[in-house]
């Protein structure tokens, strides 16, 4: 089986609570779960770590052996330069997400220390961007 690796950083443990009206009221654990089943129906085992501590999921990413990741750096996109070397040191291709519309939200969350190197970013569909993530990656290790 393919081996992706999903990666959601700090203050996603909160969501279903945290300002719903801009993340949603799924939990994380609700759209793990659904992620999980869709990914054994396109034969891939997915690995899962939510961390509010950087050198946690950096540690996750230097270990992993998955052919591609997906990663949700919530506030570490604006400020981690040490997630995205993570990320480039271990050269594995990646797929950010987000689940609001950085774009349209407060200037400092418009920049993304991962989008240049990431093979696609998907934002703004809440946690549909998840299962649209998956499928992307379904695709593209189907033509590796």
């Amino acid at each position: 089986m393919t081996k992706v690796l999903l990666v959601n950083g700090p203050n996603l443990n909160l969501l279903g609570r945290r300002e719903p009206e801009v993340y949603g009221s799924e939990t994380l654990e609700q759209t793990v779960q659904s992620l999980q089943k869709q990914a054994a129906q396109l034969s891939i085992t997915l690995d899962h770590i939510q961390s509010n501590a950087e050198h946690e999921l950096i540690d996750a990413i230097h270990q992993t052996k998955a052919e591609l990741i997906i990663i949700n750096p919530a506030a570490f996109t604006h400020t981690s330069v040490a997630l995205r070397d993570a990320l480039l040191g271990v050269n594995i291709p990646f797929i950010e997400i987000h689940l609001s519309n950085i774009h349209s939200r407060e200037p400092f969350r418009q920049h993304s220390y991962f989008s240049d190197k990431a093979i696609g970013v998907i934002c703004g569909f809440g946690s549909q961007g998840y299962t649209m993530a998956l499928h992307a990656a379904a695709a593209r290790l189907a033509t590796a």
